[in-house]
């Protein structure tokens, strides 16, 4: 079996190509859905089994296609025809050009391009550093783009409603433009082929077999990125595209390649998720060899196994099972007998920029709510999980709303949980405004053993970042040295929380003198003296408000960057400015500086400014105060 991943924008119809695809030889086979994430529908053509992945639509469902393209032996990218909608394939685009499978951009609805085929390949072309290669180009009458002309086999083809399309003869008003089209194709073929080279420069006409060999070799090795049209709805186009596939992309043994290390790959997960009254389910794809259950997978056995396509327990090298019973298997991972492997980098999901306090609507599903979101943080690989350190509960980090509204659905309808969010708060600070001396002695009696301790400190703002610092000048064992590592103790017990309720940053304290007794001193009476000591110094140096700000790098398409300073300036962010990306063709990394507190109008704003297209990731950099009502940079 051979498999490949459709991705692309919504509504350019992916899931009308998948099923129209899969229906060309027949009936396809039964489907295998992850709702919200994806289908797989295996199917045959031309007497062999193939599989198609069609995953849906919106760049927060992208972090889920990195598994499928891995284990895929080729994608399709979908794209409307409409030259002003590249930018929109832009994400999908650079997934497939950092992950070097075998691509293929198909323009669907081509019978109502919005633009010329021309427009549609140079505005796509700005987001891919390989070239696309146009292998056909548009038959019109009347204005209408009718069927097409094959620049390799020089054949014409038009368009039948709901049928294969008719060969015909290439128009006379088209033969200049196909000789000229045709001569473009095979000067950039040309460039991976000597023979080519050498035929064309003495002016001899290459062989058709010899050029779709070339062709083949430049999809296989990702050298070029071949571009057909059609029209998935009226199921024109798609022989040629399956016929692409069929010689072009390469067998299972290429995706072995790319996700082994030292070759020992022989499954990878492919698509995940939680059935009621069954658990985990986890589709695989065998890489080496045959893979039934009972084998040894990630040093442990692997559970029941189901192939997709003929129902045994076993799965042929190549095709896809899916798997029960075998918890120790996670989406996002590729697997050997003997251990867990990693994906490559670019199969990995962004940084998740979508961020809600969690906890249960019943108090008894407190402990059960804990379990649930690990089950699923197994089978989705873009979910991430914290604890706010404030009140303990979960903080759930998502791709965006809709990947959070998946995630709150799986919890209630697969875990019968109920949860009710909020907006995590920033982690608010605060600190000291001028040094202060203070005394403080701490005596108890209460028969038996006193309890006494004096302690004289010092109390001092440091500079932002500086943190906490403690030192001792005491002379002459005022303080016993055993006891000062109390003292210090007791300092930090007092700023976890200033009088404003928030931790006390960047501050240093000095034991300066203090006093003690024989047989009423102890390492508690000296922590509870430097504890109060310090608190009530705090309170008299009287405290500022700090807000944590972060360092944003935002990943943008280039057209749309200008457009972020406009933003960045609203949510109150100080711009550090942007550069083109390193690697990416016809992106940029934008950085800012912006409070926390705008973390998820960033989102929101970022999204709407740039069609979706963007995405972000931010670290903390640093505290600044709060100098105004709110929070806002400074």
């Amino acid at each position: 079996m051979r498999v490949f991943t459709i991705i692309g924008p919504s509504q350019s119809g992916k899931t009308t190509l998948a099923a129209a695809v899969a229906s060309i030889d027949g009936k396809p086979g039964k489907a295998v859905t992850v709702k919200g994430v994806g289908t797989i529908l295996p199917f045959s053509f031309m007497n062999e089994d193939w599989a198609v992945i069609d995953m849906d639509g919106g760049t927060e469902n992208l972090s889920h296609a990195g598994p499928t393209v891995a284990a895929s032996d080729a994608a399709v990218l979908c794209v409307s025809a409409d030259a002003d909608a590249a930018d929109l394939a832009a994400p999908y685009m650079r997934l497939l050009e950092e992950s070097d499978v075998p691509s293929i951009i198909f323009v669907n609805r081509v019978d109502s391009a919005m633009s010329r085929i021309s427009e549609i390949a140079a505005a796509l072309q700005t987001y891919c550093s390989h070239h696309i290669l146009l292998r056909q180009i548009p038959l019109r009458e009347r204005g209408e783009i009718v069927g097409t002309v094959d620049l390799i086999s020089e054949r014409a083809w038009k368009y039948n409603e709901g049928a294969p399309s008719a060969l015909i003869e290439i128009p006379l008003t088209m033969l200049d433009r196909e000789a000229d089209a045709r001569n473009a194709l095979l000067e950039t073929l040309a460039d991976f082929d000597d023979s080519l080279l050498e035929q064309l420069i003495e002016d001899r006409k290459p062989l058709t077999d010899d050029i779709y060999n070339v062709a083949t070799q430049t999809v296989q090795h990702h050298d070029l990125v071949p571009m057909l049209l059609g029209s998935a709805e009226h199921k024109n186009g798609l022989v040629r595209l399956m016929k692409s596939l069929r010689h072009e992309a390469p067998d299972v043994a290429r995706a072995r390649a790319r996700l082994s290390k030292g070759g020992k790959a022989i499954a990878t997960g492919v698509m995940a998720d939680q059935v009621k009254h069954l658990g985990k389910m986890i589709v695989v794809r065998a890489l080496q060899g045959t893979l039934g259950g009972g084998n040894p997978v990630a040093s442990a056995v692997l559970g029941g196994l189901t192939d997709i396509v003929s129902g045994q327990d076993s799965v042929p090298e190549g095709g896809l099972g899916i798997a029960v019973k075998s918890d120790h298997l996670s989406l996002g991972k590729s697997f050997s007998s003997e251990a867990v492997l990693s994906l490559p980098g670019w199969a990995l999901s962004h940084t998740p920029n979508y961020r809600r306090i969690v906890t249960p609507s019943h108090e008894r599903d407190e402990a059960r709510l804990s379990g649930a979101l690990e089950r699923l943080r197994e089978i989705d690989p873009a979910l991430r999980i914290g604890v706010d350190p404030f009140s303990g509960h979960a903080i759930l980090e998502a791709q965006g709303p809709q990947h959070f509204k998946r995630i709150l659905g799986l919890l209630r309808e697969r875990f019968g949980i109920n949860v009710e969010e909020a907006v995590v708060p920033p982690a608010l600070r605060e600190t000291i405004v001028k040094p202060v001396r203070h005394i403080h002695r701490h005596r108890k009696q209460s028969g038996g053993a006193g309890q006494f301790a004096d302690v004289q400190i010092d109390i001092r703002p440091r500079d932002r970042g500086e943190g906490f610092l403690f030192d001792d000048i005491v002379k002459g064992g005022a303080v016993p040295k055993n006891y000062i590592p109390s003292v210090q103790a007791g300092a930090i017990d007092a700023l976890e929380q200033g009088p404003n309720g928030y931790s006390v940053v960047d501050v240093g304290v000095t034991l300066v003198d203090g006093k003690h007794h024989s047989v009423d001193s102890s390492d508690f009476a000296f922590r509870m003296a430097g504890r109060t000591a310090v608190r009530e110094a705090v309170a008299l140096a009287g405290t500022v408000i700090l807000q944590p700000i972060m360092k944003v790098r935002i990943h943008v398409p280039s057209v749309y960057s200008g457009g972020l300073v406009p933003v960045v300036s609203g949510l109150k962010g100080q711009i550090l400015g942007f550069e083109g990306h390193e690697f990416a063709a016809g992106w940029d990394v934008f950085e800012a500086m912006l409070p926390t507190a705008s973390y998820d109008a960033l989102g929101n704003t970022l999204a709407s400014a740039t069609r979706g297209t963007a995405w972000f990731d931010a670290k903390f950099h640093h505290y600044t105060e709060v100098y105004e009502k709110g929070l806002a940079f400074a």
